[in-house]
């Protein structure tokens, strides 16, 4: 079975000594592709916590769906942690639109090792 994809491509600017590149697809068997933006603040842990903020990964319109997300929190006491994971799936809206809840724990970082606890919800 065949699936017609449209997207583009683009050169990673990494050192890598492995070429690579990212793709990213803008619609899958004609329907368009759609990401979400994402926030919050993490727990309040070791005296401070972190805010984030970041854009999940595309996925298909229309059929039930998860986005893979990713990003670094803000730098507090001399830090910052990665958060990532996948969000649940979509929740619908009464206005047809939809949103997806995601939580999870960042990675351990800090002088003194340690990681937050985040969640919340996706934009529509």
């Amino acid at each position: 079975m065949e699936i017609p994809i449209s997207g583009f491509m683009h050169h990673s600017d990494e050192t890598d000594p492995m070429h690579s590149h990212y793709l990213y697809i803008t619609s899958w068997d004609g329907k368009p592709v759609h990401v979400h933006e994402f926030k919050g603040v993490t727990s309040f842990d070791v005296g401070h916590n972190h805010r984030y903020t970041g854009t999940t990964e595309p996925a298909s319109s229309g059929v039930q769906h998860t986005h893979n997300y990713f990003t670094f929190t803000s730098v507090d006491d001399k830090h910052r942690h990665q958060i990532r994971g996948k969000t649940g799936p979509a929740i619908p809206l009464p206005n047809g639109g939809h949103y997806h809840e995601f939580n999870g724990v960042t990675t351990v970082d800090g002088t003194t090792p340690h990681r937050h606890r985040y969640s919340g919800r996706t934009s529509q």
